[in-house]
């Protein structure tokens, strides 16, 4: 029964084999298949093991039983959802955040609260949005990160009423109208886990042939409200086209209707650190609340989201927790009280350690990379007799499909992935099912736009 003591003596020569496991996974990535097809062998059932034999015979049993069978989404061709890779120092931090083994909820007896504070300034500084103007907190994701907006925009928009959600309920708010062109899944999901509704949303239309918000629209929707509390879901790189809204236009709007700004930029924040790009942002510093992830462009583990508000006092109220445990006298920022979890892994740390470990430098080259070899696919592409470019990319993620029908196109999508060599997730882009290849991982390189070309042409 003291397996753990040995194990803890022995902690050393577990380390050395878990990084040399590790070591050949990840090495592994540039040949392996991109995806498992079949995971049947691994038996969700198996008995409880009565009595463990350690940590070493775990990490075998982890050899056989386990990573034959996952996906090798932190490999170059991984092109599915928007999946970052995990840079070295991404995982070194990761994996010391483990050992550490902080609750980061609060500053009293730890530095995890002021490393928080000091990579959400970094990320500020990497968007190009002023020192200051926003603060925030990490969360598992942009999920939880655009339920923390939702939340805080209808606690804001009733104070400016004289209505206290927070400590009178949903019910006190007469109306909360939101408004949004082409809002991301996790949004509606948010607006029915805050109990807003997943269908009341006020639908803006789109500008002719994309998935940016048409501002005229929006503008007429908000005069013809009837509700005083607005808010205003806008996007920074849409998930499929990529768009970005005029954000400049929509702060305007919001400000003269009194609407709440709040920003999806998942993804899309990064795009600052591409100077070809950058523009598509202007504005964004004017946005009440802004969701980001870590785990997608910026390559650390799963999982990390980013919340900004330049609200953080509301956001606070909203998400306090009272306890005479909680009680603290130690200054910094109590990240208990800005967001869903009252324990929460110390997720700052792996950013801290890509951050310090590659710079603005480093994380510009990933994304100025990313949209080449978007760009380059795009172009291929559009030049191939079997496939059609379903739109032009702005960013990252390639639409595209084959010549054949819908459901031809499911078929290829199939076969594509089949392959081993790349994986593609499913998407509807005007009505015609298609394929979305999103580069966001730090090792794609120009060869595997080469396999991934190869790929696609041993199907056709």
């Amino acid at each position: 029964m003291n397996r753990k003591f040995d194990d803890l003596n022995e902690i050393g020569d577990i380390f050395a084999l878990t990084g040399e496991i590790a070591r050949e996974y990840l090495q592994a990535g540039e040949d392996a298949p991109v995806i498992c097809a079949d995971t049947s062998a691994f038996d969700p059932a198996a008995p409880l093991p009565a009595r463990g034999d350690g940590a070493i015979a775990a990490l075998d049993a982890l050899k056989t039983d386990i990573l034959p069978f996952v996906a090798t989404s932190t490999g170059p061709r991984y092109l599915g959802f928007v999946t970052g890779g995990a840079t070295p120092a991404a995982i070194v931090g990761d994996w010391m955040a483990s050992a550490i083994d902080q609750n980061a909820t609060g500053p009293d007896g730890t530095v995890t609260a002021a490393v928080e504070q000091q990579v959400i300034t970094w990320i500020c500084d990497l968007a190009g949005m002023p020192r200051g103007r926003f603060d925030g907190a990490l969360t598992t994701g942009a999920t939880a990160s655009n339920l923390l907006a939702v939340v805080t925009a209808r606690q804001w928009c009733g104070e400016q009423i004289g209505v206290d959600v927070d400590a009178d309920g949903a019910i006190a708010l007469p109306s909360f109208e939101i408004f949004s062109a082409t809002p991301h899944a996790s949004m509606i999901k948010d607006l029915s886990v805050a109990g807003v509704g997943r269908n009341n949303v006020t639908r803006i239309a789109t500008e002719p042939g994309t998935e940016a918000m048409h501002v005229h629209d929006l503008a007429n929707k908000l005069e013809n409200s009837t509700s005083k509390a607005k808010m205003v879901i806008a996007s920074a790189g849409t998930v499929n086209a990529t768009d970005f809204d005029d954000l400049v236009a929509i702060a305007d709007l919001c400000a003269a209707y009194g609407a709440w700004l709040h920003v999806d930029a998942a993804f899309g924040l990064f795009a600052a650190l591409d100077e070809r790009r950058a523009h598509l942002l202007a504005g964004i510093e004017r946005a009440d609340s802004i969701t980001s992830d870590g785990h997608k462009w910026l390559n650390v583990p799963y999982d990390c989201g980013i919340f900004l508000t330049r609200q953080i006092s509301v956001l606070e109220k909203c998400f306090r927790a009272f306890a005479p445990y909680l009680a603290s006298r130690a200054e910094g920022n109590n990240y208990i009280n800005r967001g869903v979890e009252n324990s929460r892994r110390f997720r700052a740390l792996p950013l801290w350690m890509a951050i310090k470990a590659y710079g603005r430098a480093g994380m510009a080259d990933i994304i100025r990379r990313n949209c080449d070899q978007a760009r380059d696919l795009a172009h291929w592409v559009a030049d191939h007799s079997g496939l059609v470019l379903l739109r032009d990319p702005q960013l990252n993620v390639v639409m595209f499909c084959g010549r054949g029908n819908d459901e031809a196109n499911r078929d290829l999508l199939d076969r594509i992935n089949g392959t081993g060599k790349v994986f593609l997730t499913p998407t509807i882009y005007n009505g015609r099912f298609g394929f979305r290849a999103a580069f966001s991982n730090w090792r794609t390189q120009d060869q595997d736009i080469e396999i991934i070309k190869d790929a696609i042409n041993s199907v056709l």
